[in-house]
């Protein structure tokens, strides 16, 4: 427990200063989040088969063109360079065929990565855009996975009696799912009401941060899954007592992905 304390407290130490900072140190700290979290993603796949080396050197290159595409944009609306998506079909499919061997190389393996680099890319590079309009906005999206995560645990822990998926998660419980999801969009949306737009309805905030709570468990049962799947129990241990990147960021991946949904309906 000491030493989950110790790591989560260095963390904020150095990306809290770096969040209010923004610009380029923000961007930069960002890429390199995505750079680790590809390196896991890759790394776990390789405990079943190991990928070519030029593969996985092209999937970084690819990561950090999708990640950069937004570094200068300042408008809600995300847009992406179909050159950039044409490349990561193009140089994932065609090796299929220039291997011969399945157990080198095969389409399974292509879209796995084209599916990864391509979620994780418009994620992080979303960090970035989310950023770029304004620091209260990418505080409100963390602030309820915070909220979320942190009640979830607690309710859990001292009244949680009922599993949720225990062949994926078996600590979860509905009573952590439901306290944190209340506890989450209840401050989630005071914050929002309070520092970024008063004049919204109040209905719209509500319902915005209740789909974007749930959403953040969600995407922690689905990187849950992935482990489960591929018998591990962390992505790594770059976090002393928390895991790897994908272990904690994997309730804000979703939930920005799950914010540029939803705005672009209210």
């Amino acid at each position: 427990m000491m030493e989950r304390a110790i790591s989560a407290i260095v963390a904020l130490a150095i990306f809290i200063p770096i969040f209010i900072i923004g610009g380029t140190v923000y961007n930069i700290a960002i890429l390199v989040l995505s750079v680790l979290a590809l390196k896991e993603f890759l790394s776990i796949k390789q405990i079943k088969k190991e990928l070519p080396a030029f593969i996985s050197f092209i999937s970084y290159v690819l990561l950090t063109l999708f990640v950069l595409t937004n570094i200068t944009n300042k408008d809600i609306l995300f847009s992406i360079d179909y050159r950039i998506i044409a490349g990561l079909f193009l140089v994932f499919t065609i090796p299929t065929v220039l291997y011969h061997d399945r157990s080198l190389y095969s389409i399974v393996d292509a879209f796995y990565l084209i599916g990864g680099i391509f979620f994780l890319g418009i994620s992080f590079s979303l960090m970035i855009l989310i950023r770029n309009i304004g620091l209260s906005l990418i505080i409100y999206l963390f602030l309820i996975t915070v909220i979320t995560d942190t009640y979830a645990y607690l309710t859990g822990k001292f009244i949680g009696k009922h599993k949720l998926l225990e062949e994926i998660s078996p600590n979860k419980t509905w009573e952590g799912t439901i306290g944190g999801t209340v506890f989450g969009t209840f401050i989630g949306s005071c914050y929002y009401l309070t520092v970024i737009d008063p004049n919204l309805p109040i209905y719209v905030v509500v319902l915005m941060t209740l789909f974007l709570s749930i959403l953040g468990q969600f995407g922690d049962l689905f990187f849950s899954a992935i482990k489960r799947y591929y018998g591990k129990k962390d992505f790594s241990n770059i976090m002393p007592g928390h895991g790897g990147i994908l272990d904690r960021l994997d309730s804000i991946i979703f939930v920005v992905l799950g914010f540029m949904f939803f705005v672009s309906i209210i």
